[in-house]
């Protein structure tokens, strides 16, 4: 078996496609060779400007409701204010302890399966401890100016790579926008025969 293989991943909590993302991506990991390299943003990073969000929310949230039920999961949209960036720096320390998967799923269910505000902290921090996150360690890090800072620098990263929207794939040259364009990730890994099985 080939070594390794690193696939970026830029994600924003408050995408509505990096929800149905938490869904469908994990089989990248599960099933291949390969290592997450976690790439948080915060703000309006890699997402529409706040007008053009304003003017795609009725298109975009028919599409995401059709990928929604075509998986067969709820789709409740949070509150138009909320805003992700506490949750991107606190997925840092949860990959740092080990439970970035579990962080990303029960963060992005509690916004996108049940409409909850994940900007505000008492929120994240009942997920943080429902998934085994110490909620000092975690109330401290969704505030950290280093982690802050790390997710502005990721913002900078996806520009230099050309990555545009969210969520985004990326292995070595090769950038896949989207959601629906796992299929394609998946395809990357199995021509570099990192299969597992």
């Amino acid at each position: 078996m080939s070594n390794q293989v690193d696939v970026k991943v830029f994600f924003n909590f408050r995408s509505p496609y990096c929800y149905l993302a938490s869904k469908r991506l994990w089989p990248i990991f599960d099933d291949f060779s390969s290592r997450l390299v976690w790439r948080p943003v915060g703000g309006w990073d890699l997402r529409s400007s706040p007008d053009r969000a304003k003017s795609k929310m009725p298109l975009v949230r028919q599409d995401v409701g059709r990928f929604a039920r075509r998986l067969g999961i709820p789709m409740v949209p949070p509150p138009v204010t909320t805003e992700p960036t506490l949750a991107g720096a606190g997925s840092l320390l949860a990959e740092q302890q080990g439970l970035l998967r579990p962080y990303i799923v029960e963060v992005m269910r509690a916004e996108w399966s049940y409409g909850r505000d994940i900007g505000q902290e008492s929120v994240l921090l009942e997920i943080g401890e429902r998934i085994g996150l110490d909620r000092q360690a975690l109330a401290q890090a969704i505030h950290d100016p280093a982690n802050l800072a790390q997710l502005a620098r990721n913002a900078q990263e996806a520009e230099s790579l050309g990555v545009i929207g969210v969520p985004t794939f990326v292995i070595d040259d090769q950038v896949f926008w989207g959601q629906d364009r796992i299929d394609f990730v998946i395809d990357e890994l199995r021509e570099r025969r990192v299969a597992r099985v």
